[in-house]
């Protein structure tokens, strides 16, 4: 257990954080250098926010478990933390030196300190949502930011009423730019977690049928995917695809992006080459035209790197930098991510799906070069009523593909008659799937995709395993 007084580069000194959560302030220079929720991910000097668990009626996307973070503070403690903030009294050995902040709920002691965190930083904003593809967008936005200014961003999917609070709390005070992840299972999520981030900017990256079975129709999942703008400011701007322009948006200018004539970022994908691991665009940005050469293939994530030039453009940011940034972002592991393993190139798209996402990830392996083209399919959720037709479009799109392996109850829907004897084979489980048998040879060249909702296939590790047996195979 930690007592050591925290180091002098402090994130909150203790006063300033007794002042966010409006307690009686100290004076206590001292401070804590990060913020965790989760005592695992403690670290010395850290401050321990000790969440219930229950989010109460303002948000339905728990995810807890149940658990009470008032239960792990001693594994805190253990782990370094230097302060605590707490609902309820805690016992602590005798001995201990541990400050704490006494407050009536720790989910608003979080927003508090969060809500501080956004008003001390004297930088601009970007608030980024959308049913597909946030969260890779929000890391290459980072990354063509950090190589101009400092950037502070959201880490993960802390994307919700627990991690968009968090990451402006860990916003250091310095940051010239702040990039945050907002998103949404249930209608009224976004605009309360907007109108704590205040950006400059909001994005909209696309409106796709994700969660569409806790929404009556995909008109109303736009209309709370385009409640980011809740969060602007008179002269905030609002990041749009240029098919989504709103009826009535005389309230914040816009910024769009896409392929059409009208965009104010206009993308143009051409072949100049016959790399089929890179694609080709050219941009046009205020009747100036650039090109960039973009890792990967599918017209989705050209769409996804208009949107973060889109960005750059809003904040007044160096264009020419950003253009050249664009050849060395990183997508995020389970985005779409390229793992090359000799002949193989194993894409790893397991972190989530809706329709059109997944149809997205089948063109771009249709449009592959390699011999044999594997897709590996986990059940789309959250789909509601319209779930078997989704499923069973998704067939047709697999027209081509040497192997196609399906997992989930949804694929049900699908006709062994309506692709070649052989190609398809079903699974109840993603363990029920032979992988060492999936990969002919090491000569041959082979394009492997994994797509699914995040349950099929990612919290199980399936990639992992995957690439494992790929990498013994290079050996032998």
């Amino acid at each position: 257990m930690s007592t050591s007084k925290p180091k002098d580069n402090a994130l909150w000194t203790w006063s300033e954080l007794e002042q966010a959560c409006g307690l009686s302030i100290s004076g206590d220079k001292t401070g804590v250098t990060g913020i965790s929720i989760d005592s695992r991910s403690v670290v010395l000097d850290d401050l321990f926010i000790a969440l219930s668990g229950d989010p109460g009626p303002r948000f339905k996307s728990s995810g807890s478990q149940g658990l009470d973070g008032h239960d792990f503070i001693l594994s805190a403690l253990q782990n370094g933390a230097s302060g605590l903030m707490v609902s309820k009294p805690v016992d602590l050995p005798s001995e201990s030196e541990i400050k704490r902040l006494l407050v009536s709920d720790t989910l608003d002691g979080l927003w508090q300190i969060g809500a501080a965190g956004r008003a001390r930083m004297t930088g601009k904003v970007v608030a980024i949502t959308g049913s597909s593809g946030k969260t890779t967008l929000r890391q290459w936005v980072q990354e063509i930011l950090s190589t101009q200014a400092t950037t502070h961003a959201s880490v993960g999917s802390f994307n919700n009423h627990w991690g968009v609070p968090l990451s402006l709390a860990r916003m250091p005070r310095q940051s010239a730019y702040g990039v945050f992840e907002v998103g949404m299972n249930h209608p009224g999520e976004i605009s309360p977690l907007t109108k704590l981030v205040k950006p400059d900017v909001a994005v909209v990256l696309n409106v796709l049928p994700a969660h569409i079975g806790q929404f009556e129709s995909l008109e109303h999942i736009k209309k709370e995917k385009l409640s980011i703008a809740d969060g602007l400011g008179p002269e905030g701007i609002l990041v749009l695809p240029d098919d989504l322009v709103p009826d009535s948006a005389e309230n914040h200018q816009i910024v769009t992006f896409g392929f059409g004539n009208n965009a104010s970022v206009r993308g143009r994908i051409f072949d100049a080459g016959q790399d089929r691991s890179v694609t080709k665009v050219e941009v046009t940005i205020d009747k100036q035209s650039y090109t960039y050469a973009l890792d990967g293939k599918g017209e989705h994530r050209v769409l996804t790197s208009l949107a973060a030039l889109a960005i750059a453009h809003a904040l007044g940011a160096d264009l020419h930098a950003a253009i050249n940034s664009l050849g060395a972002i990183t997508t995020p592991k389970g985005r779409g991510n390229q793992i090359r393993l000799g002949n193989t190139v194993l894409t790893d798209d397991s972190y989530n799906a809706n329709p059109v996402s997944m149809a997205y990830a089948l063109q771009s392996l249709r449009a592959s070069s390699a011999e044999t083209k594997i897709a590996i399919l986990g059940e789309m959720f959250e789909l509601g009523d319209g779930s078997a037709d989704a499923h069973r479009a998704i067939q047709a799109q697999c027209s081509g593909l040497s192997r196609v392996l399906t997992v989930g109850e949804g694929f049900n829907a699908w006709q062994a008659s309506a692709l070649p004897r052989g190609v398809w084979q079903h699974y109840d489980n993603a363990e029920d799937i032979p992988i060492d048998q999936l990969v002919l040879g090491t000569d041959i060249q082979t394009e492997l995709l994994v797509k699914g909702s995040n349950k099929v296939f990612w919290v199980n590790g399936f990639v992992g395993r995957l690439e494992k047996i790929l990498r013994e195979r290079l050996k032998r």
